[in-house]
């Protein structure tokens, strides 16, 4: 057992982590809330690196996210790219995921406008950093091309762009990895949806 170690103790920090990690992961979201919060508090306490908590508070924002708390998501998905982009700079690979984790997280909020200018912002540079074919910018197109074409505003060039940019994307993933793939549908009814809503018309 673990009780009764002192707090500095890094078992009692490594445990800590493995078992919210652990719950999380078991999709017991409620249980290991509680555990992540107190495993951050503790690291902050004791002065653990910038780069360590940053981790922790990227897990802890998928929780929240996952248990339907979104402002509070975005709230520390924003510290995070933040965070990322003060130690790494916007293309180590860290900070741009952490970018799409933060659009991500606007996306689910319908901040569609801040959503787009973060991803104009960050997707240029994971297309030169990363490559056109890296997951992450996949991911990340396909998920600004949502923003465009799910903007209740959006205009008819957002729409063109948004079908354009799926194209894209949906090519991109059947030939790398297949037609096969559970993703690869995805794409294709992304697709789908962004050209219904063009031949619907913008704003």
């Amino acid at each position: 057992t673990y009780v009764g170690r002192p707090e500095g103790d890094e078992v009692l920090s490594l445990a800590m982590s493995l078992l919210a990690n652990g719950l999380a992961a078991a999709g017991h979201d409620e249980d290991a809330l509680p555990v992540q919060e107190a495993d951050l508090a503790m690291m902050r306490r004791l002065g653990d690196s910038e780069d360590s908590i940053l981790v922790v508070q990227s897990n802890l924002a998928m929780t929240y996210a996952s248990l339907g708390r979104l402002e509070k998501a975005l709230s520390m998905e924003r510290d995070v790219y933040s965070g990322r982009l003060k130690l790494h700079g916007e293309e180590d690979s860290n900070t741009l995921r952490a970018a799409g984790n933060y659009a991500v997280s606007l996306h689910d909020l319908q901040r569609f406008e801040e959503a787009k200018s973060l991803f104009r912002k960050t997707i240029p540079v994971a297309r030169r950093t990363l490559g056109e074919e890296n997951v992450l910018t996949l991911r990340m197109r396909w998920t600004y091309a949502r923003v465009l074409y799910l903007d209740e505003g959006a205009s008819l060039d957002d729409l063109h762009e948004a079908v354009a940019t799926l194209e894209s994307v949906a090519h991109l993933w059947k030939r790398i990895f297949g037609p096969a793939h559970p993703e690869t549908q995805k794409a294709q009814e992304a697709l789908k949806g962004a050209r219904e809503a063009l031949a619907k018309g913008g704003v």
